[in-house]
């Protein structure tokens, strides 16, 4: 099924969300399926695109820039590591008690393609679906199932964990490191920053 690729149509732009679990071979199929239809569209439109989710190498980042200007000749970019890390671009790392900054809750699910952000902690009263994203400063709490993007510390704070009712296939960042979950973890699993990796326990 080609369901890796979410295309969002804004005011300013069109945004290319491309699955962070997606193979490479996946999305440049699913691209020259959906890029053809995109061509009526750019008839009367000339928004620039904006490619995110997904981390590229800059060889992988070329192919794809080629092949969307290729098909509808417009202007493309993609969100720099420092984007995808969250509020801004971590320019040093510290710790920092992360118990007594300020909360906001949540009180419904993170849907695909929508994104909360916060310099404190984040609580979803909820679960995190694919294609979702929350950032905080401190920490990311989810009361339900997290398979969306979730980033703790995102100001730098290599102290703020993240905790979910279950992990479920995603991508998970604590200050400015990153770390692929490949299986379902349940039971409550809590992911520190230690040394230079994020442990699960």
């Amino acid at each position: 099924m080609l369901n890796n690729i979410k295309i969002i149509q804004k005011s300013e732009e069109i945004v290319l969300n491309i699955n962070i679990m997606a193979e490479m071979n996946e999305i440049l199929e699913e691209l020259s399926i959906k890029l053809p239809k995109l061509k009526e569209f750019y008839k009367t439109s000339k928004l620039p695109m904006r490619v995110t989710g997904k981390l590229f190498s800059e060889n992988e980042t070329e192919i794809i820039k080629n092949m969307i200007q290729d098909e509808l000749h417009i202007k493309v970019r993609f969100d720099e590591v420092s984007d995808l890390l969250g509020l801004h671009a971590i320019k040093k790392t510290f710790q920092a008690n992360t118990e007594i900054s300020e909360t906001k809750y949540i009180g419904n699910s993170i849907r695909s393609g929508q994104k909360e952000e916060y310099p404190g902690s984040i609580v979803v009263c909820g679960d995190v679906n694919p294609g979702g994203e929350v950032v905080a400063g401190g920490n990311v709490i989810v009361v339900g199932s997290l398979r969306g993007l979730a980033h703790a510390g995102a100001n730098g704070n290599m102290m703020a964990m993240i905790s979910a009712n279950s992990i479920d296939v995603t991508q998970i960042r604590i200050g400015n490191l990153v770390k692929e979950v490949e299986e379902k973890m349940e039971r409550n699993p809590i992911c520190k920053a230690s040394g230079n990796e994020i442990v699960i326990s």
